[in-house]
């Protein structure tokens, strides 16, 4: 039986991260309402926070697309999804809750940032693994 690793170096995965990430880009542009009330207000300038994020992910994406630049891409996602750790906090902190926007379970908030954050993590980390070769 293969190890998840495997399956997360695969050409397939490398595939998916891709689009994962560009379509999470395009989205900070295309819906930008989502992800500003996720921004914790102590952070100024939650305007450009999204777009800078949108811009990150999108180009980090191309990066991980080409075997050359894979494997800083993945260092890159892998700072990046540190950096949003705050917004998981703040989800939590405020009820996983947000008025008129996204309302889920509390728990939902937890299983974001302690699952499915560190697979993110862990899958980033494969991918970069992979341009090696």
């Amino acid at each position: 039986m293969k190890r998840i690793g495997s399956y997360l170096n695969s050409k397939w995965s490398i595939r998916l991260i891709v689009i994962f990430y560009a379509v999470g880009g395009i989205n900070h542009f295309i819906n930008p309402e989502f992800y500003l009330p996720l921004i914790p207000p102590v952070f100024p300038e939650p305007n450009l926070i999204n777009t800078l994020s949108g811009i990150a992910e999108i180009v980090l994406a191309i990066g991980l697309a080409f075997p050359k630049t894979r494997k800083t891409a993945s260092y890159l996602i892998i700072l990046m999804l540190f950096a949003f750790i705050p917004a998981h906090v703040y989800f939590i902190q405020i009820g996983s809750c947000i008025d008129g926007g996204l309302c889920v379970p509390n728990w939902i908030g937890w299983v974001r940032l302690v699952l499915i954050h560190p697979f993110l993590i862990y899958w980033a980390w494969m991918a970069g693994k992979s341009a090696e070769r």
